[in-house]
């Protein structure tokens, strides 16, 4: 197939709502030849487990490659929309379920569609099965399964396939050679976007740090302003493409541009190029007219009812310190005039797009909030691949700067499980063993056991008893953890380990009857409200490890009204050199001295209020009161230390007597 046939074709299929035909004439030009035969719609055939989620599913047809690898090609129609997004790991599952049945497959090229079609998810399953020996010893021969891992594109009208068709074309022009499932698993690869976008995203800091240095040079009155408030051009930039794109990962959601009267969620989900377009508000200059006002202003002021008239549609308040101005510069006196084809422009790039502007390039991409974990990947810019750019930015100051890039982060997996494992064996004295089942595999069983729980005979528990037995106690001691880290960066670590903390919570919950509050929503807050703490010596990682956080929280409600407004973090991830510096309950410990330790509850009480307080006065207020109670610590402390050192020194004198 040329290369124009091959993208319209992508095009046609990915960039529309899902259609049948237009799928099955993809999965034909991908495959070159698969078994028509093997075609049989499932009908009614959804196990108990999966019911819940699935309403039918059929298998188009059966593609064999030269190994002797098997792939299902399968249309999977979900019961509800929001199970295109939350019920992943049940997915999974199922497909796995079906590939180990049906002989044993090895993958399953499938769509995943939702109940309007508008969006759906390609997705390519892949299954590890454990080999075991015959009993001659000769052969070896497919066993038991372990696990299924997931790629996928989200695709649909309010998609982009550039990704897509940038790594499906090399198998559609491909007349010659019949493809493997290497050949699949390569086009499903997030590494190669990974390291795309950070090429992407790091000339597009640079141009923003070209573009402000020139403005400082003619502009006395912004030069002063930043000398005077310490601001560094680079911190400046790095803050200016991390608001732009966290705003891309809410804008997906439909959260911005809504009308005065309709409900969240209906907004345009290109509300950033509708702004540029002048659709919702004329201007002269971009970023002075129009984002320093909806950074500053629209999501960091509350209103009534959210409605903004200067856009005249809703926005939400969001708080949180991403959209306070960067060391409180003067934005409303202060006309930073960037020029406006510094966000859009037509220049041709080397791909033969038009336009390298930063929306240019991120209207590219496709976003998605959700965090990339060892069994599900999606291709596209998620907030662990944003966390790996930002990272490897870090050390770019300047044009000869290349930063670098890190492979994937599957040892932050590894490192998260097992000292979490560690840490729950400690707390609860239950065998290693069992322990290890719950983090490494209790997602694998949450429909199985449900379904055992509902009253299904048939099924028999896959969690041990132990587990099931103690869950309660398990889930207290997952939610009273304590993680640090002293060298945050992107803040890797703590995503990983409050990620891990929230599904096994999940998990339990299977077990756990009684509390209503049991979503990942409600469990990411109180991990980052009462578990997570991380410091950097670096200001940039600091703000990173504070966007992904946020970002985590965003993910799990698509109803903006059950959310709250983003927590204060800036005594959760600060910025210094030393453990001190957080003053956590964990750093801070109590002792005998009742003086020191009311300083000590103080101190937390005043910190818990301004993990949620979002007025700008109240949160200066209570920021004040703790700088001054730290300091009183420290200074108790240190007079503590003095008054120890001479009774010491006096007792030394006394015996030399």
């Amino acid at each position: 197939m040329d290369k124009v046939s091959a993208i319209n074709l992508v095009k046609q299929t990915l960039e529309s709502s899902f259609d049948k035909n237009n799928f099955i004439k993809l999965a034909s030009n991908l495959f070159k030849k698969f078994d028509y035969s093997k075609a049989i719609h499932f009908r009614g055939y959804i196990k108990e487990a999966y019911k819940h989620h699935i309403k039918t599913y059929e298998r188009i047809g059966t593609y064999t490659d030269q190994s002797g690898t098997k792939i299902d090609i399968l249309i999977v129609y979900l019961k509800k929309t929001s199970t295109l997004d939350r019920a992943r790991s049940a997915q999974r599952n199922f497909i796995a379920s079906h590939l180990k049945d049906r002989n044993g497959k090895d993958a399953g090229l499938i769509a995943f569609v939702a109940p309007k079609k508008d969006e759906w998810r390609l997705s390519l399953v892949k299954m590890e099965y454990s080999l075991k020996k015959t009993e001659k010893g000769k052969t070896s021969i497919k066993e038991k399964l372990t696990s299924a891992k997931r790629s996928s594109f989200l695709v649909g009208i309010n998609e982009n396939s550039h990704t897509a068709q940038k790594q499906l074309l090399p198998i559609l022009q491909n007349d010659t050679k019949l493809p493997t499932l290497t050949d699949f698993e390569t086009a499903f690869s997030v590494e190669v976007v990974t390291k795309e976008f950070f090429e992407k995203y790091r000339q597009l800091f640079l141009e923003v740090k070209k573009v402000l240095d020139e403005e400082l040079k003619k502009d006395e009155k912004i030069k002063k302003d930043f000398q005077e408030k310490n601001i560094d051009t680079v911190d400046f930039s790095k803050k200016l493409l991390g608001q732009i794109v966290f705003l891309y990962f809410l804008q997906k959601k439909g959260w911005f541009g809504v009308k005065r009267d309709d409900n969240w969620g209906t907004g345009p989900k290109s509300f950033l190029r509708r702004l540029y377009q002048k659709k919702n508000a004329n201007y002269k200059n971009f970023f002075n007219d129009i984002l320093e006002p909806l950074f500053y202003e629209a999501l960091a002021i509350e209103r009534t009812n959210n409605f903004y008239s200067r856009f005249n549609c809703k926005i939400p308040f969001l708080n949180g310190g991403l959209f306070d101005p960067i060391n409180n510069y003067d934005w409303v006196h202060t006309d930073i005039l960037l020029s406006n084809k510094l966000f859009s422009n037509k220049n041709r790039t080397k791909e033969g797009d038009l336009g390298n502007g930063i929306l240019d390039i991120f209207d590219r991409y496709n976003f998605t909030v959700k965090e990339d974990e060892p069994l599900e990947k999606e291709v596209a810019v998620d907030p662990e691949m944003l966390g790996k750019v930002f990272e490897n930015l870090l050390e770019v100051k300047d044009r000869k700067s290349k930063g670098t890039y890190y492979t994937p982060r599957e040892i932050v997996h590894y490192m998260c499980q097992e000292s979490l494992i560690n840490y729950l064996v400690t707390e609860t004295s239950l065998p290693k063993k069992d322990t290890q089942n719950l983090i490494h595999k209790g997602e694998l069983s949450i429909e199985h056991d449900a379904a055992k729980n509902s009253g299904t005979k048939s099924y028999k528990y896959k969690l041990p008893e132990s587990i099931r037995k103690n869950a309660k106690l398990i889930d207290e001691k997952l939610a009273s953890i304590k993680v640090c880290d002293p060298a945050v960066g992107s803040g890797a670590f703590l995503i990983g380990m409050m990620n891990e903390v929230v599904k096994a919570r999940n998990v339990l919950s299977t077990y756990i009857k009684s509390d209503k509050n049991r979503t990942p929503y409600y469990f990411k807050r109180r991990a980052i409200q009462n578990s997570l703490y991380g410091v950097d010596i670096d200001l940039g990682a600091v703000e990173i490890a504070k966007l992904r956080l946020w970002l985590s929280l965003i993910v799990d409600e698509e109803d903006i009204k059950l959310i709250k407004p983003l927590p204060n973090l800036d005594y959760k991830i600060m910025q210094g050199n030393s453990l001190i510096e957080l003053l956590s309950p964990t750093l801070l410990q109590k002792t005998s001295d009742e003086k020191r330790n009311k300083l000590i509850d103080q101190l937390n009480e005043t910190k818990k209020e301004y993990f949620n307080l979002f007025a700008t006065s109240r949160k200066n207020k209570r920021r004040e009161e703790i700088n001054l109670l730290t300091q009183a610590i420290i200074n108790y402390d240190r007079k503590i230390e003095k008054e120890n050192l001479w009774k010491k020194n006096l007792g030394i004198r006394v015996q030399k007597k």
